[in-house]
């Protein structure tokens, strides 16, 4: 069986791939995992990639989806299966993949699409605040300080400021919408409610995937 994993930053798609991961057997294929093998083994895109992030620059999608094509050509692909997860991340990559399936004779058979309300997301991942003496992390909800809580004491990471937040959802919301509307076309996206607690939501993934097979 082979899957692709979606949901917004904060929405806790690694958290659910390492647990579909362990109750499957399947392959997971993070981007960062592939990039980092293909650079050690010196693989012919690995090189490639290389060669640009020297250089500081980003890697052109010909690279990542060719390094994408070497990782899905590994005889455990054909074994285990493969859950890819960050990848892909523009409908042109999607396209890519499509291509690349079809040549190594490979199906992809669903896409688990974990939602969050991008509200809920804000408030989850603008809440870190640091202490300035000690360096400390918090959460000002899932994890306060303990006692009195002055704000003065804390500060918080530009990235983790809601307005850079937000940005940034709504740059995932408008990258990962073509992505979606593509496979629906397909009718193979499972929509899981990310809103509930970490085994409810494994329990609504694990439900879609026995469905499918």
């Amino acid at each position: 069986m082979n899957f692709l994993i979606m949901g917004l930053p904060g929405a806790g798609k690694g958290t659910q791939a390492a647990k579909i991961v362990e109750k499957f057997g399947v392959a997971h294929i993070s981007t960062g995992d592939m990039f980092r093998a293909a650079i050690a083994n010196k693989t012919e895109m690995g090189v490639l990639a290389k060669r640009y992030m020297d250089k500081g620059e980003l890697v052109p999608d010909e690279v990542t989806n060719g390094i994408v094509k070497e990782r899905l050509a590994q005889e455990d692909i054909a074994e285990r299966g493969f859950l890819l997860d960050g990848y892909p991340r523009t409908i042109e990559q999607a396209y890519a993949l499509d291509e690349t399936l079809s040549a190594l004779g490979l199906k992809l058979n669903g896409v688990i699409n974990i939602e969050v309300n991008p509200e809920s997301l804000i408030e989850r991942l603008s809440g870190r605040i640091i202490h300035k003496k000690t360096g400390e992390t918090f959460h000002k909800i899932f994890n306060p300080p303990v006692g009195d809580y002055n704000e003065d004491d804390y500060y918080q990471r530009e990235d983790d400021k809601p307005e850079t937040v937000k940005r940034r959802l709504d740059v995932n919301i408008a990258q990962g919408k073509p992505i979606l509307d593509h496979y629906r076309k397909v009718g193979i996206v499972s929509d899981i409610q990310g809103n509930q607690e970490i085994d409810a939501v494994f329990t609504d993934i694990e439900k879609a995937i026995v469905a499918i097979k």
